[in-house]
């Protein structure tokens, strides 16, 4: 994650390697993850499916998780930072 990414992404918790793993397998590692973690916690997810850049706004959306911040790489992983409700 670029300088700007870890400003924007804040202190992460707990961080899911979900690479190489196609849908639903990421977000339902993000919805383990973050059961774990208390009020205001924040959680980094990194994937390769391309399904979950719609995927994690939508997850984020229904559970009420804030989808704080959210790019890809140069080698194509998308990394996501959600915080939980």
């Amino acid at each position: 994650m670029d300088a700007a990414g870890d400003a924007a992404a804040g202190a992460v918790a707990l961080e899911v390697d979900a690479k190489g793993l196609r849908c639903p397998q990421p977000i339902l590692r993000a919805k383990r993850a973050l059961a774990t973690l208390q009020s205001g916690q924040r959680l980094r997810v990194l994937a390769t499916d391309s399904g979950s850049l719609q995927d994690f706004a939508a997850f984020a959306r229904q559970t009420g998780n804030a989808l704080i911040a959210q790019h890809t790489d140069e080698a194509g992983v998308h990394h996501f930072v959600l915080q939980r409700r």
